[in-house]
């Protein structure tokens, strides 16, 4: 049976492919580990940092410093990081993570962002620079290029708190923090359960 979808059609199923697999690997993160994608980013950073900074490790995982706070006292809570004072700044504190955060990491799967990074580093130097031309090329033809987005790959649904506010538009970070999905629907990862994953 011959294809019945025209070229601009492959285009936008293409584009659909992309936007659902981000969300679905989203979703896979929250079910297997009970974190969101900047939950797991964080912790990451923070064992790769080793005793690193609030704005060390929003560098690190490209999101700003409330943003990263807030995700830091959630990892807190759930025992995975723990501060301490800085040793030469008492104004400022270090970000460690814990033993129970090395135990979660090491049964985490890899992070869609790695895994593309790594796919993206087999390419020619052209083939790259023509990847992120057609990308941005489509980014116009949306109108979408003037959006400010972080360079993660990470989806998520609008919180429900904003909605009909002049705030009809979320963050990448925020969209993130708010894919949690409720807890009853993976019962069998009682243990996962306690970091906070609501605003």
């Amino acid at each position: 049976m011959a294809n019945s979808l025209t070229i601009e059609d492959e285009i936008v199923a293409a584009l659909r492919r992309i936007i659902r697999g981000v969300d679905l690997h989203s979703r896979h993160l929250v079910h297997e580990v009970g974190l969101t994608w900047p939950q797991l980013a964080t912790l990451r950073a923070a064992e790769r940092l080793g005793d690193g900074s609030i704005g060390a490790l929003a560098r690190a995982v490209h999101l700003s410093q409330p943003t990263l706070t807030g995700i830091v006292q959630r990892l807190e809570r759930a025992g995975y990081v723990e501060r301490s004072p800085h040793k030469l700044d008492g104004r400022s504190v270090n970000i460690a993570i814990t033993p129970a955060g090395r135990n979660l990491l090491r049964d985490a799967p890899s992070l869609l962002q790695d895994r593309f990074h790594a796919e993206l580093a087999k390419l020619k130097d052209w083939e790259r620079f023509q990847t992120l031309a057609s990308l941005q090329r489509i980014a116009e033809m949306m109108d979408v290029e003037s959006l400010e987005a972080s360079p993660i790959l990470v989806a998520g649904p609008m919180d429900p708190r904003t909605a009909g506010t002049q705030a009809e538009t979320i963050s990448t970070e925020v969209a993130a923090e708010a894919l949690a999905l409720p807890r009853e629907q993976n019962p069998k990862k009682k243990r996962k359960t306690k970091i906070e994953t609501e605003r």
